[in-house]
């Protein structure tokens, strides 16, 4: 080890040796603990582990089931306009329909809204991979030769924008809420802005430098499937507009899941739902837009609290209790596997 050169056989020459040093480092001789598993060692691990588990399953569980949760399935109530979507010709037609429902008890708190689809498959490798990350950023690329294919230009060399097969399929539905008390009818304050994670508002969205959108996005034109340009998406508020708008941050985040909800909406917590929504009828009013018929989907509209742990998903608080009760049932065959033994052992050495 103390020879840090070696003489080449055929030219004699002296090249450095490729052994490592002598350092209990390199030469692995550093202290070392290497644990004495015992029998109480063992056993109290394994209750532990599954005493801890059970715990946090139980409270998981009991705060999921703690959320206040009411889904309404509008695809079979809004049928005529679903079948006016069948038909791509119609995509300029707006079509309304209103869905009316009861709350029988307050719902208190923050108030989400969201909605959700069914069987829509957003997996798919090349789906997930159609959308340019750099046109999504502002700058001033060539989409042609990014993944976004077929969703790349028409056929007069516009470009669009954004391109690609995730934007296209934005889900374009508009819903109002609104609250039925005695005669009148009360519009419930919905918040669309601050809905979206901060990153990507902030850091993985941005939108071309200009005066103004409309001359930041001059010679592209919209997807094929949107009913106006990216640059119209809020006209009311220029901070939630172009690539940050925060329904358009939200749909490009594709799910996993065949089945899934996006937040759309807060309830703004004013006047009358200061304390949020109260017990009584209400009404969605909905502009279709987003046709699933074809794809045999379904739609829906969600409101939902939620909790320290989140929404009403009790999967995690199931998976904790299934691993809590495998580790404590884990430490009662090894303690009788060890009491019997131990009677064995015992039984022969007299």
């Amino acid at each position: 080890m103390k020879n840090k050169t070696s003489l080449s056989p055929q030219e004699g020459e002296v090249r450095p040796s490729r052994c490592p040093d002598n350092s209990a480092f390199k030469q692995q001789k550093l202290p070392a603990w290497k644990p004495q598993l015992t029998i109480e060692s063992v056993l109290s691990s394994f209750f532990l582990i599954g005493g801890f588990c059970l715990s946090v399953g139980v409270c998981l569980i009991l705060s999921a089931k703690s959320v206040r949760e009411i889904q309404i399935d509008y695809s079979d109530k809004c049928s005529d306009c679903s079948k006016l979507r069948e038909n791509s010709s119609n995509w300029n037609k707006e079509c309304h329909c209103s869905v009316n429902f009861m709350l029988k008890e307050d719902i208190l708190g923050d108030v989400f809204m969201y909605y959700g689809l069914q069987n829509f498959y957003q997996n798919h490798r090349r789906y997930v991979i159609s959308r340019s990350d750099a046109q999504l950023l502002g700058r001033n690329v060539n989409i042609q030769k990014s993944y976004c294919a077929p969703f790349t230009t028409y056929r007069n060399g516009t470009p669009m924008a954004p391109c690609g097969a995730i934007a296209n399929s934005m889900f374009n539905d508009t819903i109002d809420l609104f609250y039925n008390l005695n005669s009148s009818v009360i519009e419930v304050p919905l918040l669309k802005t601050g809905n979206s994670w901060w990153t990507d508002k902030n850091v993985k969205f941005r939108n071309p430098k200009s005066y103004n959108l409309s001359s930041a996005f001059a010679g592209t034109a919209r997807p094929p499937y949107w009913q106006k340009p990216v640059y119209l998406l809020d006209e009311e508020d220029e901070r939630n507009n172009g690539y940050v708008n925060d329904d358009f941050i939200i749909w490009m985040r594709v799910s996993a899941f065949a089945t899934f909800r996006n937040l759309y909406r807060r309830v703004r917590r004013i006047r009358q739902f200061a304390d949020g929504l109260p017990a009584g009828n209400y009404t969605f009013r909905i502009s279709y837009n987003f046709p699933v018929t074809k794809f045999k989907g379904r739609k829906h509209v969600i409101l939902s609290t939620v909790v320290w742990s989140g929404g009403s998903n009790p999967f995690l608080g199931i998976a904790y209790v299934v691993t809590g009760t495998a580790a404590t049932l884990t430490g009662f065959v090894i303690t009788a596997i060890h009491l019997k033994l131990r009677k064995k052992k015992t039984y022969f050495q007299k």
